[in-house]
């Protein structure tokens, strides 16, 4: 059997955008009359066969019947715009999830925000810079960490998931866990989004159990767990795995359809991998859903660099994000906040002035 996927290539921005979509030249990216496209690239895949064609829009009429038949769904589910079913987010716009960490041992920020009134310090930091999204973890998931107890898990962020929505009524509040109890006490507390690493996988009845509180979710891909995932980290493909990974979540396991899709960059994947996810990104268009991406301080930027690494990443983190922005990535998870903002504005004003 042979399955084919759709990715949206050879993109055009602004007002040329705009004139190619009104003489139907090109057609609109998520509904985003300021990102357009003309080509498609065809995978088709047969067991360990896999191959690609790049194609014009209207010349998907050309192909045998059962591939059209996938490509035209394929395709209204690209063009389509995405629902804003998340509190405070417009997924038309670019939108920075800003990351607070309130844990001992995270790669780069470990044991800075931990007190009460350093981790409102930083949210109000976050929230001045640009920030839509606050993304509240207690518990490392760098590589080679361990999983800790959900009481410390709980206790480092409780003060902060209590208190958030008393001081930000109009933010969205994301809880960065695995665990489903703490999950259910961060939406009783006001969370409006749950990002769980491990694609809800960790604990195997947290979807059946947030089902009654329809709760917007992300769904992370990660291969293995954070002890093990960078350990030779193998796939047969890796972006149509991935992309295989998600449908089927989403086809069997999430009921409401509240999802954002992050393809888990430095999740038990190698440079290689990550560079074609990265490069690759539009092809998960099309299953219909906003795209959230975290490339911000990964180790990949070091492994390009080289002696030109440096403590915050920065410079890599940004090149990556107006990459990726210009793919028609809707939301980006980073730490330097202010900065990234600095450049998506720039970049965008240069992009869309065209």
């Amino acid at each position: 059997m042979i399955k084919y996927y759709t990715r949206a290539c050879n993109f055009y921005h602004g007002n040329q955008a705009k004139i190619l979509i009104k003489n139907n030249l090109a057609l609109p990216l998520c509904g985003n009359s300021q990102i357009a496209f003309d080509h498609l690239e065809i995978f088709s895949r047969k067991n360990k066969k896999i191959s690609s064609k790049i194609l014009h829009f209207k010349n998907i009429k050309n192909l045998k019947l059962k591939e059209k038949k996938k490509i035209k769904i394929d395709l209204k589910k690209i063009i389509s715009k995405r629902k804003n079913f998340l509190n405070y987010v417009n997924f038309s716009k670019t939108t920075i999830m800003g990351i607070l960490n309130l844990t001992p041992d995270s790669f780069s920020d470990g044991g800075k925000f931990n007190k009460k009134r350093e981790s409102f310090k930083q949210i109000d930091n976050l929230v001045k810079s640009g920030a839509k999204i606050i993304d509240v973890g207690g518990e490392s998931t760098r590589p080679g960490s361990k999983t800790i107890h959900p009481k410390i898990e709980w206790g480092r962020v409780e003060k902060v998931i209590r208190n958030f929505k008393k001081r930000y009524n109009k933010m969205c509040l994301s809880f960065d866990t695995r665990k489903l109890n703490l999950m259910v006490k961060g939406i009783k507390s006001g969370v409006d989004l749950i990002n769980d690493v491990s694609g809800f996988e960790y604990d195997k009845e947290s979807l059946k159990n947030l089902k009654k509180y329809k709760i917007p979710k992300v769904l992370h891909h990660m291969q293995g767990t954070p002890q093990d995932m960078q350990k030779n980290p193998k796939y047969k493909n890796v972006l149509l795995d991935i992309y295989d990974y998600f449908e089927n979540k989403i086809n069997n396991q999430f009921n409401d359809k509240k999802i954002i899709l992050d393809p888990g960059i430095g999740f038990g994947k190698t440079l290689k991998h990550n560079l074609t996810l990265l490069s690759k990104i539009s092809l998960f268009h099309s299953l219909g859903f906003p795209i959230l991406v975290g490339t911000s301080r990964k180790r990949f930027i070091n492994q390009i660099s080289g002696k030109f690494d440096s403590k915050d990443r920065t410079g890599g983190t940004i090149a990556s994000v107006l990459y990726l922005l210009s793919q028609g990535v809707q939301v980006f998870r980073v730490h330097n906040v202010n900065e990234v903002k600095q450049g998506i504005l720039v970049f965008e004003k240069i992009l869309y002035s065209k």
